[in-house]
């Protein structure tokens, strides 16, 4: 049986016994905060619990390596949507030690990518698009500076409106410890 299969029988049960009814609450964050955090799988249960946030407390906006890599992507357009749409009022990028991408090595990365079928023309292609390939898919060497030009790229956006603090924090994923970076205030 497939993931997915697993996933719908589990969820008609669950919606049948009517289990949702803990988790309700409105699209507006109680605590008016939006973090920015890995995709880590350790941190899924983990940094909710070490920050004291239950369901309806905060917006979570994840990516790999809790990176913000463009001002202009969907990241830092959802890190809008939260401040102008639902009146999120803080923003925090937390990373986390340990994590992947700071391992991630582009010329390996590409050459998975080989492997599992994609063509040297793709990649061509993507190259004479002007997409430098290797700088897009390089990692980090500090989870640390990592955060602070997340948060940089965040604080000096010129969409962001005056007054939202933007902090950067590393959560360690073995103890759940938050060490602060950036204190946006």
């Amino acid at each position: 049986m497939s993931v997915l299969n697993e996933i719908l029988e589990f969820n008609h049960q669950f919606v049948e016994n009517k289990e949702y009814e803990p988790f309700q609450t409105t699209k507006f964050p109680d605590k008016g905060l939006v973090i920015v955090s890995c995709m880590d799988t350790r941190l899924t249960e983990l940094l909710p619990s070490a920050m004291n946030i239950k369901n309806g407390d905060v917006k979570v906006v994840k990516s790999a390596g809790a990176v913000i890599s463009h001002p202009f992507g969907s990241i830092m357009r959802s890190i809008l949507v939260a401040i102008y749409e639902l009146k999120a009022e803080e923003v925090m990028v937390i990373g986390h030690y340990d994590c992947g991408m700071s391992s991630v090595n582009p010329d390996q990365f590409i050459a998975k990518m080989k492997d599992r079928g994609i063509e040297d023309t793709t990649l061509d292609t993507l190259r004479y698009s002007g997409l430098d390939l290797k700088n897009w898919l390089k990692g980090f060497d500090s989870v640390e500076d990592s955060v602070k030009n997340s948060v940089s790229l965040v604080r000096n956006h010129p969409l962001l409106p005056e007054g939202v603090k933007v902090h950067g924090l590393v959560i360690d994923p073995a103890t759940g410890r938050l060490d602060l970076v950036d204190r946006g205030e």
